[in-house]
């Protein structure tokens, strides 16, 4: 029964390799989204560089502005994807597979790609998933007519709201530090 129960055990336990088909398949959807946020910027600013264009009329220059800033914004969203996808797939590797050797001890890394827990996973993923709904909020803002002053109202309303899971993920965050500086502090407090 015992060879058995290793057997298992060994079979269960080798089952987290699974997990590599979902690393790898959002690490090529990220370099994916970067390839195409990437070729955004290229096709960008070949349409920015009519913009000087003395022919252009005022009107059709406020257009190729406003379109560029959208598309702008655009970039900014398809990286900050591209980045979710990434950190989704090494915080994959990492909680269910092996550490990153590299990112622990490089003094270079940065510490979002360092995942210890599946929440610090959730949190980093929580946090770029909020600047992508704040960057389509922007574009969506961009784009609006305000027609009624209740429109008005309701960009006030979207903008505060913005301010407030901002303001409420940085209070986390630093919350988050104080306990782990506590911590620290709690050895040294008992050794004296």
């Amino acid at each position: 029964m015992n060879l058995l129960e290793k057997l298992f055990e060994g079979a269960l336990w080798n089952s987290r390799f699974v997990i590599l088909a979902a690393v790898i398949g959002s690490l090529l959807a990220g370099f994916a989204i970067f390839y195409m946020a990437t070729v955004d910027v290229a096709y960008l600013f070949e349409h920015a560089l009519h913009y000087a264009d003395s022919s252009m009329t005022a009107e059709a220059r406020k257009v190729l502005h406003d379109s560029t800033v959208s598309h702008i914004v655009e970039v900014v969203d398809g990286y900050l994807l591209a980045t979710v996808m990434l950190i989704f797939s090494l915080g994959l590797y990492e909680l269910f597979i092996s550490d990153i050797d590299q990112a622990h001890g490089s003094k270079a890394s940065s510490k979002i790609l360092v995942i210890n827990n599946l929440d610090d996973l959730k949190s980093r993923l929580a946090k770029v998933i909020l600047m992508i709904l704040i960057v389509t909020l922007f574009e969506n803002a961009l784009n609006m007519h305000l027609s009624t002053p209740l429109d008005l109202v309701y960009l006030g309303a979207s903008i505060a709201l913005v301010a407030l899971a901002l303001y409420l993920t940085h209070a986390s965050e630093q919350g988050t530090d104080d306990a782990a500086a506590d911590d620290e502090k709690a050895p040294e407090k008992h050794g004296h």
